[in-house]
């Protein structure tokens, strides 16, 4: 079973070239003159070249808007991203921060507490000496 790849370009230059073998057929069966026959042949061929060319730029202008449409959306994801990863960055920060102010904190408290238990301690030691 074949699969339908959905590519029209190949299906157009199968289009193109039956055309063109067609419009050949008929012009060597047709009964007429042979300047007659190598004139129509000429414009024959000339048309097709035509065709080919400027379905051959639409192609290629088509192919660079979708370029471009794809450059834009790319260049609008990257500074999406950038953005994203400086807000995250700028959270971490702040959260660390505050976590080191807390953690700051702590330690002075236990500090705190050190010397006033030593100075309860050294309280208690004179006051037994004391007596």
């Amino acid at each position: 079973m074949a699969s339908n790849d959905g590519n029209g370009g190949d299906k157009l230059v199968y289009f193109l070239i039956g055309a063109g073998i067609g419009a050949v057929t008929a012009l060597l069966f047709a009964p007429k003159a042979g300047s007659e026959l190598r004139s129509e042949l000429a414009d024959a061929t000339r048309k097709g070249i035509d065709l080919a060319r400027d379905t051959g730029r639409d192609f290629g202008d088509k192919a660079t808007d979708y370029y471009h449409t794809g450059l834009d959306r790319a260049s609008e994801l990257s500074t999406r991203s950038k953005e994203a990863v400086n807000e995250l960055t700028d959270r971490g920060k702040d959260l660390i921060n505050r976590q080191k102010s807390q953690f700051s904190a702590a330690i002075e408290a236990g500090k705190q507490g050190y010397r006033e238990a030593k100075q309860a301690d050294q309280g208690s030691s004179a006051a037994v000496e004391e007596s």
